[in-house]
């Protein structure tokens, strides 16, 4: 993870905080408990331009919109073979997805990568920097772990519909904004719709010009339904020692151990882990302090200072002893950590779910 903003800590103010929020329960600056988020409002269908869009913003003033498009776009044929074997393979193609039309999930598994297209603008920073191409690497490779989405953007043999995701960070980061972004995504796609299909087989798309008869991306799940299928999300979860704390805050991020993003996603069975990774937290980036060893400063009066030669001084600042305010996390998370973290993500009534149904009952 690429330094994001500087990290305003003392060593001193460093080691309180870890000690704090390795308590049991953790003592967060903001008061809040270790599963509970920042608070923050929400809205969507704000650009009417856009075929989805939304809007999410903290009260520390850190905001990000999101605004979604479709376009028509012609599929790649294959030409492999002579003109005849073509039509032939064709005829059976279009033979083959008439028997398939009254199945529900006719176009499973019909979808391909790279009908999906997203970028992110942050302010102050280039297209080409590490943090926003690291964060749309991010996104992308949840979005596209959802077959789900892929299979929705296919019209027929011929035809598919291409989405572009414009994600807009309105403001500098005050803290790591992927779950910002996500959930701002996650709406935006909540409130995509699509004009309705009205041309029939493999036929050239024609759309019904009402907009009232348009269906969403993601269908609205019917009363006598229990789960409704929904776009991934990817969430924020650091570990200080054995506790786990979500959302954090940029001054949580400077003593995390490790910082792990989780991307769930909606299924049948519940929710669904479908993308892992470890984040290297800013807390490596934070000076350890001088080690008593090193303090050069009399402890008394006339007391003669101590003269250390610098392979010992080197040795002292690699080794530490333990004996500086604060020592830099190293290393990674353990795996029991590592499992109570997916567990509070994906069980049932756990942290993922509790976001998805609260990010479910933004109104327009």
């Amino acid at each position: 993870m690429a330094p994001y903003t500087t990290i305003p800590l003392s060593p001193a103010e460093l080691s309180y905080l870890h000690t704090s929020l390795s308590q049991t329960p953790p003592i967060r600056p903001d008061g809040r408990s270790p599963t509970q988020f920042r608070p923050l409002v929400a809205e969507t269908d704000i650009l009417p331009s856009t075929n989805g869009s939304a809007r999410i913003y903290f009260p520390d003033g850190t905001e990000a919109i999101v605004g979604v498009k479709a376009e028509v776009e012609k599929s790649k044929q294959e030409n492999n073979g002579s003109t005849a074997e073509v039509h032939l393979k064709r005829d059976r193609r279009l033979e083959q997805q008439d028997e398939e039309m009254e199945d529900r999930d006719a176009n499973e598994g019909k979808g391909r990568e790279g009908w999906v297209e997203l970028a992110i603008e942050i302010p102050g920073m280039r297209d080409d920097d590490a943090l926003p191409i690291f964060l749309s690497a991010m996104l992308t490779e949840a979005l596209l772990a959802d077959q789900g989405l892929k299979d929705a953007l296919y019209i027929n043999t011929r035809f598919h519909w291409r989405l572009y995701i414009d994600i807009l960070l309105l403001s500098l980061p005050l803290s790591y904004p992927l779950p910002l972004l996500s959930q701002t995504t996650h709406l935006a796609l909540l409130s995509t719709r699509l004009p309705a299909l009205v041309s029939e087989q493999d036929e050239d798309p024609l759309f019904n010009d009402d907009w009232e008869a348009s269906t969403y991306l993601y269908p609205k799940s019917k009363p006598s339904q229990t789960a409704q299928r929904k776009p991934p999300i990817t969430l924020l979860v650091m570990a200080v020692g054995e506790t786990i704390l979500f959302d954090p805050s940029a001054d949580e991020l400077a003593v995390a151990d490790a910082v792990v993003a989780l991307s769930v996603t909606q299924s049948t069975a519940g929710l669904k882990l479908i993308a892992l990774r470890t984040i290297d937290p800013p807390s490596r980036l934070t000076s350890g302090g001088i080690p008593n060893a090193l303090n050069t400063t009399p402890v008394a009066a006339g007391a003669q200072q101590s003269a250390l030669s610098s392979n010992e001084a080197l040795k002292l600042r690699e080794n530490d002893q333990g004996r500086s305010v604060w020592r830099p996390p190293r290393g990674g998370v353990k795996r029991a950590v590592l499992s109570r973290m997916i567990k509070a993500v994906v069980e049932e009534g756990g942290v993922g779910g509790e976001v998805m149904e609260g990010l479910a009952g933004v109104e327009t």
